[in-house]
């Protein structure tokens, strides 16, 4: 199995489970730290707001610093960015500062920013007969928190004796332990830049196959947010207790972890195109099961089949990125696939309270189906145009 065999994807495997484990902690507490500090109860939010705002200022500037320095030392920032925010954050629950609580948000987002790096530095540690399965297996380390992050999340917040300070803490020493694995890479040499800026952004926006793939990765990553995001409202409309929920969002975690096994030898073997229409029919699927009920087992299934749907587009779009660009432009492409994916993201973050409370349960799952149809046809004229060495 390739997860044993090459040494950089076990770190990277290892890098990923830790800094999934610091994101459930804090999808998990922050909001209701936030309600504990903030002013108003309108701001209860804004430190994840905050977070998303950290990880689009840093997404561009870290994939072209890792172009021109390498993998490792940008991956070290992103991890070591997320010590700082992790303290900075227990500081400010510890005494009770709303405002230096939302400050040690914005490196955290930047740690999120590097993490989502760390399976295009699993491309470059294989071949080109393995790519699929070394970026699967690096997503895959989500199973391990999907796992631990739980137990994590309720121990350390009342492990202290300040309520929650003692997650933040725990957050700054995962990141502290991912630092200590990225520092562990192989780094290669770094490819020589390619064109700065806006023009470059421009040529790779021109290939279809580029477009496509961050087509299929943005689309299959907003809609598993703005629907993961609304499902437990959704399930509170319908009555059900908030430990049912929690029950469905874990079944919705496995399915963004635990095919990855599966998906990566999928894209070696039949490509990252027919592996991204599998995802796009599987968001469908997953939109016509909510559509048919409301029942326990309709909102189960659904959420099961979102994740996995959002882990088979995003494993076939980054495949099908490094298909579209060259060596000098990886900064340049892998910098825009986070940044699409980032702001898309946003956007669905902040729209789902509203849209679930204003058009319901039923309308948000009706606008995946044109949104996933929209995915599928850019892949229709996509064609091989470069190999990234």
């Amino acid at each position: 199995m390739l997860l044993l065999r090459n040494a950089s994807v076990r770190l990277l495997f290892a890098g990923q489970a830790l800094y999934w484990s610091c994101s459930l902690i804090g999808i998990t507490l922050t909001s209701l730290v936030g309600l504990q500090l903030a002013p108003s109860n309108v701001l209860a939010t804004l430190p994840l707001a905050l977070l998303v705002m950290g990880n689009l200022l840093a997404v561009q500037p870290l994939s072209l610093f890792m172009q021109r320095h390498g993998r490792r030392p940008g991956l070290m920032l992103g991890a070591g960015s997320g010590v700082v925010g992790g303290l900075i954050c227990a500081l400010g629950v510890g005494i009770g500062d709303f405002a230096l609580f939302c400050l040690g948000a914005l490196p955290i987002g930047a740690y999120q920013a590097s993490a989502m790096y760390y399976r295009f530095a699993a491309l470059e540690a294989v071949d080109e007969q393995q790519k699929g399965r070394a970026t699967a297996c690096v997503i895959g380390g989500g199973v391990v928190a999907a796992l631990i992050a739980p137990s994590l999340a309720l121990w350390s917040r009342s492990a202290l004796s300040t309520p929650y300070m003692g997650a933040y803490l725990m957050i700054a020493a995962l990141a502290a332990l991912g630092l200590l694995l990225v520092s562990q890479l192989r780094e290669g040499a770094a490819p020589a830049p390619g064109k700065p800026g806006l023009a470059a952004m421009r040529e790779l926006l021109a290939r279809p196959l580029v477009r496509a793939a961050i087509a299929t990765t943005a689309i299959g990553h907003g809609l598993m947010i703005l629907v993961m995001n609304a499902t437990p409202l959704a399930m509170s409309f319908c009555g059900f207790d908030v430990a049912t929920s929690a029950g469905v969002i874990q079944w919705h975690m496995l399915g963004m972890f635990l095919p990855a096994f599966v998906a990566g030898p999928l894209v070696d073997r039949l490509g990252s195109r027919r592996v991204a229409v599998l995802g796009g029919s599987i968001l469908l699927a997953s939109a016509v099961v909510a559509l048919l009920g409301l029942s326990h087992t309709h909102f189960l299934i659904s959420s099961f089949l979102l994740g996995l749907g959002w882990n088979l587009a995003l494993i076939a779009g980054t495949t099908l990125l490094a298909e579209g660009h060259v060596a000098g432009e990886r900064g340049q492409a892998q910098g825009l696939m986070e940044l699409v994916n980032g702001s898309v993201a946003a956007c669905a973050s902040f729209a789902s309270g509203a849209l679930i409370t204003g058009l319901g349960w039923a309308a948000i799952n009706m606008g995946v189906l044109p949104l996933v149809a929209i995915a599928l046809l850019m892949l229709l004229p996509a064609r091989r145009s470069a190999v990234a060495v």
